[in-house]
């Protein structure tokens, strides 16, 4: 069951690239799966919001993981786990929290090398590596690491020297364990097409506004393209759309092209 998923998951990091919304709950995960998504990630922001936590490392390993399975038990398509820097001070803490997450149901991880005790800061290539290579022992050999490398999105270093150190890390993290390679904060066609030829692991790049069109960015070789917390920002921005109508406007507009009821408990059945 979870093998059969976490093959068919690595499947897709092929050519057209895997289109990877994110969900942030049960519920949003069944949405996104009735919609076609062939996969879905969970964003870390998201879940994190959805409990009442900010993001950025503030919930602990448990609650994390209980996310994860009450996702997986929602749908019937492979699900991947942003797991932030690990739940873990520690590689042994890291290795806790992949076990748990693969226990869940999880067949993929994205692991992020920023430092959250130290915010603007990335750990130490030796130091991500053991977090990496641990992460590997607690997975087992079916789950998809995608390591993150937050060079760009941190505007880490001069901007001259982010596609060098960017490669440098992804030379690190290939030889750790990890399967693909994710650099969020990367916008022009330049650089991801650089990246793309630079880096022997699939690429995954964070999409929006702004960035290549999907098509654009399957052209460059890019292997997967995923929205982060945008999905999950959209659906609370509705809300409060609908909110300030109701009260400010004398409308109800904000609540009109909403899912019926029937359909969400059908989802959810």
């Amino acid at each position: 069951m979870t093998n059969e998923k976490a093959a068919r998951f690595r499947a897709l990091h092929t050519t057209p690239p895997l289109l990877l919304p994110n969900c942030w709950d049960a519920a949003s995960a069944a949405v996104i799966a009735s919609a076609g998504a062939p996969a879905i990630a969970t964003t870390s922001a998201g879940v994190a919001w959805s409990l009442g936590r900010p993001d950025g490392d503030a919930l602990d390993r448990d609650a994390a993981a209980a996310a994860v399975e009450r996702v997986v038990r929602a749908v019937d398509l492979p699900v991947t786990a942003d797991i932030e820097s690990g739940f873990g001070r520690t590689p042994k803490g890291v290795r806790k929290t992949l076990a748990a997450v693969a226990s869940a149901g999880a067949v993929g991880v994205n692991i992020e090398d920023s430092d959250t005790e130290t915010p603007g800061v990335l750990r130490p290539l030796t130091d991500q590596a053991e977090r990496l290579a641990a992460a590997r022992e607690g997975a087992g050999a079916d789950l998809f690491i995608n390591a993150r490398i937050d060079i760009y999105l941190a505007g880490i270093g001069e901007p001259e020297t982010r596609l060098a150190a960017a490669i440098e890390r992804a030379a690190t993290y290939t030889e750790a364990g990890a399967d693909g390679i994710f650099v969020p904060g990367v916008t022009d066609s330049e650089t991801i097409a650089a990246l793309v030829n630079a880096i022997s692991l699939p690429l995954n790049i964070l999409a929006g506004p702004g960035a290549p069109a999907p098509s654009a960015l399957a052209k460059l070789g890019v292997a997967r393209i995923s929205l982060g917390s945008g999905v999950a920002s959209a659906a609370y921005a509705a809300a409060r759309r609908a909110t300030i109508a109701f009260i400010e406007s004398d409308s109800y507009v904000g609540v009109e092209d909403g899912l019926d009821y029937g359909t969400m408990q059908g989802l959810l059945q």
